[in-house]
């Protein structure tokens, strides 16, 4: 029980990342409308004020994983929570549109960053009968931010200047994070014993497992780095060789349609689209709240199932949800008597879906099939092409929904989330209840 609480303790500061995380994402929806008034956007303009965001996580992540397999986890995780706090200062401050974009960009390369560096961090101290629940801890703790932000959201928009204050809330939770990472937060051991630091590794590992299991578990990474090769310096270009290219080709796709199916836009603007279905501008914030409560409960369930039923069986279940939810939600976008109820209750189901499946287990998965020496590597990539997709989505969403209508644009996603359900039925793994190095093993990489 010892341990357990030591490991409980550095996944809760690891998953305060994840917090931030939807602090950023999720907080300018209830901005959006006084940003675009204050600054007089287009809805071009608009988009860029909104998705400006993911360049900074498209590069972020992409740089991240290079970085972090050569300085450690823990160094680049301190990294991120300084971006935290100067880019929420800077939007809570800005008085020119360029000066904003500016913040939110530097926001992006925190949340990349960490979008990558979490999950990998937890998958590498996490024991293998528990590892799905701990890395679906930093979805957990990202819908926790982003229900957060609806809720301050909703708090400040009778307020003069609200929107300052809700770009502000960052900062308090960027410090704290900080200050635990400075104090409380050891590094990854599987990153130590590959950078030749045996003694160090084996410390952390005592105190996460138990003397005992600990020479386990390290006699074990060991085994594995012999086999694959215990070169610090990974090439990129490894990732596209031999199977190892098969196997970052599925953790790519799996992470592409995370996020291709739409959720994103559909977090930072659901007061927008509440709005195009007639709900007016306090109610359809409100109504934004019960996302994020719904988000939240739904996430609850994927904590309990993905290491009871596995990660195949919650992708494939939620991918048939989301497709018929948007499939409702074209429906009640085409046919006025489903009305605003119609899309509220798709809308909902939507996400209960999305939480309860593609948003978790797609980090869990991710972050346990590629192998342990190019793992930060494997991740800075798959994760850059989901931020990629996130960027298409937000950026392109408002035009869509103004120019396309409701009925094409979630058409759109629900064609994506039924393309997704047969992808995960042919290809993806189970891989609850094995440790890293056996499901080296199993898909043939070492």
């Amino acid at each position: 029980m010892k341990n357990n609480r030591y490991l409980y303790w550095i996944t809760f500061i690891a998953v305060l990342s994840g917090l931030i995380f939807g602090l950023n994402m999720a907080g300018i929806s209830g901005a959006v409308s006084f940003i675009q008034d204050y600054f007089v956007l287009s809805d071009v303009s608009l988009g860029a004020a909104v998705g400006s965001i993911m360049i900074g996580c498209l590069i972020g992540a992409l740089a991240i994983g290079s970085l972090s397999d050569k300085y450690g986890r823990k160094p680049m995780m301190i990294l991120a929570a300084v971006l935290f706090i100067l880019s929420s200062l800077g939007c809570s401050l800005a008085d020119s549109i360029e000066l904003f974009i500016a913040s939110r960009f530097v926001a992006g390369l925190g949340v990349g960053a960490v979008s990558v560096l979490a999950p990998t961090y937890i998958s590498e101290i996490a024991p293998a009968n528990m590892r799905g629940m701990l890395v679906a801890n930093n979805q957990f703790a990202i819908v926790i931010g982003i229900l957060l932000a609806y809720v301050i959201d909703f708090g400040f928009v009778d307020v003069a200047n609200g929107w300052r204050y809700m770009m502000a809330v960052p900062v308090v939770f960027g410090l704290i994070f900080l200050v635990l990472l400075l104090t409380s937060f050891p590094e990854s051991p599987r990153w130590l014993a590959k950078e030749g630091r045996p003694a160090e590794a084996l410390n952390i590992l005592t105190r996460l497992v138990g003397k005992e299991n600990a020479q386990i578990e390290f006699d074990n990474i060991s085994s594995a780095l012999k086999k694959t090769g215990n070169n610090n310096k990974v090439k990129f270009k490894e990732l596209f060789k031999g199977k190892v290219a098969k196997v970052v080709l599925l953790g790519s796709l799996l992470a592409a349609f995370q996020q291709i199916t739409g959720i994103n836009a559909v977090i930072s603007y659901a007061p927008t689209i509440f709005s195009q279905a007639n709900v007016g501008s306090d109610q359809a914030l409100l109504q934004s709240v019960l996302v994020g409560v719904v988000n939240l409960v739904a996430t609850i369930v994927a904590l309990w199932l993905v290491d009871r039923k596995g990660r195949k069986v919650l992708l494939l279940w939620g991918t048939v949800g989301m497709t018929i939810s948007l499939m409702y939600m074209v429906y009640s976008f085409t046919f006025e008597t489903a009305g605003s109820f119609g899309i509220l209750m798709s809308l909902l189901g939507y996400i209960a879906f999305f939480a309860a499946s593609l948003a978790p287990v797609m980090w869990v998965v991710t972050s346990e099939i590629y192998p342990n020496r190019i793992r930060g590597l494997a991740m800075s990539f798959s994760t850059g092409i989901s931020w990629v997709c996130t960027f298409l989505t937000v950026q392109f969403f408002p035009w869509m929904l103004n120019n396309l209508g409701g009925a094409y644009t979630f058409g759109f996603f629900g064609l994506f989330s039924l393309i997704a359900f047969i992808f995960i039925l042919i290809y993806i793994p189970e891989t609850k209840g094995k440790t890293l190095e056996q499901l080296e093993v199993d898909l043939a990489l070492n």
